[in-house]
């Protein structure tokens, strides 16, 4: 049978094979954005900030440049705290397989009942889902400490890492750099 006049389209992946592979490749891209630890934590780069603008200035550069870092430490803790709670931490390891397959790894667009759905959608039912059923599970205090562990433990090495020694690449400077300031 012939079927002139029809265009080939790509279909979404015909194995399981394929997703992973494709999955594993978005994590590696996605960790690609990860500063190297070593850097991180140079004890050479670490002194007390001149004054409250220096801190502030130090903490936006390096949550900027150590994100993905700091996303890390923040759900390493969040993830120690809930050790002690098994059924947190099995709603916990089920709402991030939910995050990797309907927002991380996703390549086409949410479709729903013929509706397609937005990322900015995707996003704000995720979030409002991962905190509802995580204080569902009994382990309120738990979370809440965790998080709070977490931001503490980012804003202390923010403010506390001098940013001299980061190199930006220029996407990263001119996103970085306030209206009006000189480049540096």
């Amino acid at each position: 049978m012939t079927t002139y006049g029809t265009i080939p389209t790509s279909s979404s992946p015909s194995t399981n094979l394929e997703f992973i592979t494709r999955a594993k490749q978005r994590i590696k891209e996605g960790l690609g954005t990860r500063r190297p630890w070593k850097i991180m934590f140079n004890r050479h780069s670490f002194n007390l900030p001149s004054g409250a603008g220096d801190a502030i200035a130090r903490i936006r550069t390096n949550i900027a440049f150590f994100q993905m870092n700091y996303a890390m430490v923040a759900l390493l803790v969040l993830f120690l705290s809930l050790l002690w709670h098994p059924i947190s931490l099995i709603v916990f390891v089920a709402l991030m397989a939910a995050w990797l397959f309907l927002y991380f790894l996703r390549d086409e667009p949410l479709l729903i009942f013929g509706r397609l759905i937005s990322d900015r959608v995707v996003l704000i039912v995720m979030a409002m889902l991962t905190v509802g059923l995580l204080l569902l599970t009994g382990a309120t205090r738990n979370i809440l400490v965790a998080v709070l562990i977490g931001v503490v433990l980012v804003v202390l090495h923010a403010a506390f890492r001098r940013t001299d020694d980061l190199f930006f690449d220029e996407e990263e400077a001119t996103r970085l750099t306030p209206p009006g300031a000189p480049p540096s």
